[in-house]
């Protein structure tokens, strides 16, 4: 019985560099001979975000920061507007895993015009009962490799380009609203399919937009809910960080004060810097303060500066005031 036979060879570094560069210089140059149609390129990714309200849905996304929606175009616009700008190179990957975060890298190539953009995203791998499985560190790795291309991209293509089709998306997601009937009808569509996907409240969802009544949302709260779905499906973020906010938070803090009353004299310290709204005149602080000293553990009380306009400043320092003790 004949065998075959395998033959490895090995690649040096340079050959591998000379080839890359090879495949590089035929697309700078296939690049040169075949100029992107500005035009065209707006024209046909307008009609794509446009093409109905779902595919709309999915170019907009929402996240949370400090009390706050921040909103962008996302990930799959940018993925639209990089296949009809035409004459780039996208690639994001992985390049790094320690024991806290996952780094991913993308590069946004513009052939034509010579432009290279690198972004570089982290994204943390731990949750509150520690280190993620590989499974779910693959997962993050992924929706951080799409948070990159999305920078990358949105980097490259002129900004005008980006809102001019970011702004005929957003229109389509809340659909002809030009009446109370019809803006009703889609707010009821809104809530409804984010109640029945996530299972939340209709106080959860609104208190996600800081309206305190459905009543009061408009046709821009909308579109901010729309992306929050959008960004709860790509990774950037999740459930309970969207909608859940203050519970989620709440949960932070009681973590913290187990980790008080049951850890050690570093852990109580470092939670007294972390809540610095607790003053040692307080209810809570002088609960927590006395459980710190119970515990013989040594911390330091200072002066908390507190804002005040001139005229109280000029008067504290008449007067001598003191100012109330914060907990470090």
């Amino acid at each position: 019985m004949e065998q075959d036979l395998v033959k490895i060879e090995e690649v040096g570094a340079e050959v591998i560099y000379q080839q890359d560069r090879a495949a590089i210089d035929i697309q700078i140059s296939t690049a040169k001979a075949y100029p992107r149609n500005i035009k065209r390129a707006i024209e046909n990714s307008i009609a794509i975000v446009t093409m109905d309200q779902k595919t709309a849905a999915t170019c907009t996304y929402s996240v949370p920061r400090a009390g706050k929606a921040i909103t962008g175009p996302s990930v799959h616009l940018a993925k639209i507007l990089a296949q009809n700008w035409g004459n780039l190179r996208v690639e994001a990957k992985v390049v790094g895993i320690d024991a806290r975060q996952v780094t991913c890298q993308a590069v946004c190539f513009d052939l034509e015009n010579n432009l290279a953009i690198k972004v570089e995203v982290k994204r943390s791998i731990m949750t509150n009962k520690g280190r993620m499985t590989d499974d779910m560190i693959t997962v993050t790795g992924n929706a951080g490799n799409s948070i990159a291309l999305r920078n990358a991209v949105l980097s490259v293509i002129p900004k005008a380009i980006v809102d001019k089709v970011y702004g005929e998306a957003k229109s389509k997601i809340t659909g002809d609203v030009s009446d109370k009937t019809k803006f009703l009808a889609r707010r009821k569509q809104v809530i409804d399919g984010l109640k029945d996907t996530y299972s939340l409240t209709e106080s959860e969802i609104i208190g996600a937009v800081g309206k305190a009544s459905v009543d009061h949302l408009t046709s821009d709260d909308l579109v901010v809910l729309i992306g929050i779905g959008t960004a709860i499906k790509d990774g950037d973020t999740d459930i309970d960080t969207a909608f859940r906010r203050s519970k989620a938070h709440g949960a932070k803090n009681e973590a913290q004060l187990q980790r008080l009353i049951f850890g050690t004299e570093d852990e109580a310290r470092k939670f007294f810097t972390d809540e610095q709204g607790f003053t040692a005149d307080s209810v809570v602080g002088k609960f927590l303060y006395s459980l710190a000293k119970e515990k013989g553990f040594e911390l330091i009380v200072t002066n908390k500066p507190q804002q005040q306009t001139p005229e109280e400043k000029k008067a504290n320092m008449k007067a001598g005031a003191n100012q109330s003790p914060t907990l470090l």
